[in-house]
């Protein structure tokens, strides 16, 4: 009797392993599609979960915008001067030196 059971649940373990893990897929690709599509997440009883508006949050978020414009405006600075670098490292010493002195000759003739 005991190799029966044995064998049945054998048989049976694979089964429920599939059950399982296709559940806990839907369910996640379920709330995926939730997120996704801007509908509210639920508790384990079905009411809905809804972020919490409050003006401390509120000021956050501005903050945080100017500070990701400052932080967006100062990389793109940094991204010229390194692109200037990158041409000057990577010019011919001969150009370099003729650009500097054209420079310098405009510079002094204007003065």
């Amino acid at each position: 009797m005991d190799a029966e059971i044995l064998a049945l649940l054998s048989n049976l373990f694979p089964m429920i392993v599939v059950i399982v893990t296709v559940a806990v897929a839907g369910w996640v690709f379920t709330t995926w599609l939730r997120i996704k599509n801007g509908y509210p997440l639920e508790t384990s009883w079905g009411t809905p979960l809804h972020p919490s508006n409050s003006r401390e949050n509120g000021e956050r978020i501005k903050l945080l915008t100017s500070e990701n414009a400052q932080l967006r405006a100062e990389l793109s600075a940094i991204k010229d001067r390194l692109e200037t670098v990158e041409r000057i490292v990577t010019d011919q010493p001969h150009r370099l030196a003729r650009e500097i002195d054209a420079l310098a000759i405009d510079k002094g003739g204007n003065a």
